[in-house]
């Protein structure tokens, strides 16, 4: 099914065109921008492809034209037309800007001076008694073209939807980096709060337009001072965070935000902030389960890990990390919760059978004595089976690490302690595990 074209004209308020685009591209990838000599840059927005997607034309208009009050420098009130052609939609727009009365015949009763192929030859054709579009219409069309030239008649076939009309898409732009000046020099936390929300609403306007979830960003404040108590002061000062995970949620990274400003403080008054995004991945969207005991209350275990390392400070906040490493003592660690690295444990399934692991494995081996060539522990250990051989971390010996593994493993009962996970390197004995 063909759907019928639908064209919103909108003209943003002095300042706030990067804004506005941001918050169209929300509601139709089809955004256009027109310099015009009435109104200045106006955006097109082609929205019939999505009216579905938010319950209609009234709901997205709704939506379209009520963006959220964090995003808005000012209260203003936006200009705005809609309707079937582009060309239609920007000469309804021009009159409400001259102050014209809207026609009771759209788009016949629309003036020529509020169409902007014919701004040049309004004065003559106002002569001939051709004074609407319909009335420019209505006249012969070779007679038209040979004067005015073909351009005044295409665009009149565009406005009647007889032809189509070509617009250059703009995209969102590749690279998030804005900067604002603050309404007042701020001395403390509290005034940055304003400018930052701002931003931040800036950013997830971003990111959704370019489907992507945020993993790195860097704020920066200027300082407006190069000298406090007779110490240079560096002119800019810097914070860099990073997420766990791709992620599109603004009030998590306004706390992330505030916890780490609380504990790094102001070195002097600032004048202005600056948001950067240092790295984005593709944004799969939150997943979402029709079970509703699958809606589990509160925040999910990373965005805590997260809050609680920029409040207690990254190095006292860890997890475990799984390694991809053939020695039972290297497969996991201990890294900072707040990390952003997770690499990818191999498989382990090739080198020892999960049923065969012993459920409790020593911190550091621990070497056994041999007695007749028996290893001891707490009497002789019988060897009831072998179950592997591992050969590994050969790359370590250039490193001055622990260098080469080789490593005979064995099942073993020891007569006071029960199953025990024994391995013998070169001539040497050690016990690694128990089982329970």
């Amino acid at each position: 099914m063909t759907l019928s074209p639908h064209w919103i004209a909108l003209l943003p308020p002095e300042g706030e065109a990067a804004l506005w685009r941001l918050h169209a591209w929300r509601f139709s990838p089809h955004v256009a921008e027109v310099a015009d000599g009435v109104m200045g840059a106006a955006l097109l927005l082609e929205v019939a492809g999505s009216e579905r997607l938010f319950g209609g034309r009234r709901a997205l208009l709704r939506r379209l034209l009520r963006p959220e009050a964090a995003v808005q420098k000012t209260s203003a009130r936006i200009r705005w037309q809609q309707a079937a052609s582009a060309q239609t939609a920007l000469g309804l727009l021009r009159g409400e800007c001259l102050g014209l009365p809207r026609p009771a015949q759209v788009p016949d009763g629309l003036p020529l001076q509020v169409l902007g192929a014919a701004s040049e030859h309004a004065a003559t054709l106002g002569r001939m008694g051709c004074r609407t579009w319909g009335q420019l219409r209505a006249l012969p069309r070779e007679g038209v073209a040979r004067r005015f030239g073909a351009g005044l008649l295409e665009a009149i076939d565009q406005a009647w939807g007889q032809r189509p009309e070509p617009y250059t898409w703009v995209a969102p732009p590749e690279r998030f980096d804005e900067r604002m000046d603050l309404p007042f020099i701020a001395d403390s936390l509290d005034g940055l709060a304003g400018t930052l929300t701002r931003l931040l609403a800036l950013l997830q306007l971003w990111l959704m337009a370019r489907q992507l979830g945020l993993r790195r960003l860097q704020l920066r404040w200027a300082h407006d001072q190069k000298r406090l108590n007779g110490a240079a002061l560096p002119p800019q000062d810097c914070l860099d965070l990073a997420t766990a995970q791709p992620t599109q949620d603004m009030a998590h990274l306004r706390r992330l935000l505030d916890e780490h400003l609380h504990r790094t403080g102001l070195a002097a008054p600032v004048r202005s902030l600056r948001l950067r995004v240092l790295e984005a991945a593709p944004w799969a969207g939150a997943a979402r389960s029709l079970l509703p005991e699958d809606h589990r209350p509160g925040e999910p275990l990373h965005q805590l890990t997260e809050r609680l390392s920029a409040r207690l400070g990254a190095h006292r906040v860890r997890r475990l990390q799984a390694r991809a490493d053939h020695r039972p003592e290297r497969q996991q660690g201990w890294v900072e919760a707040g990390s952003g690295t997770i690499e990818t444990p191999g498989t382990q399934a090739d080198f020892r059978p999960e049923a065969l692991c012993p459920t409790w494995l020593l911190a550091e081996p621990v070497p056994l004595p041999v007695l007749n060539h028996v290893p001891q522990h707490g009497g002789p250990l019988w060897r009831m089976a072998k179950l592997h051989r591992i050969e590994a971390a050969w790359w370590e010996e250039q490193t001055g690490e622990t260098g080469p593994t080789r490593r005979d493993y064995y099942i073993a009962h020891s007569p006071a302690h029960g199953w025990v996970w024994v391995y013998r390197e070169r001539f040497q004995w050690y016990l690694q595990g128990c089982y329970a």
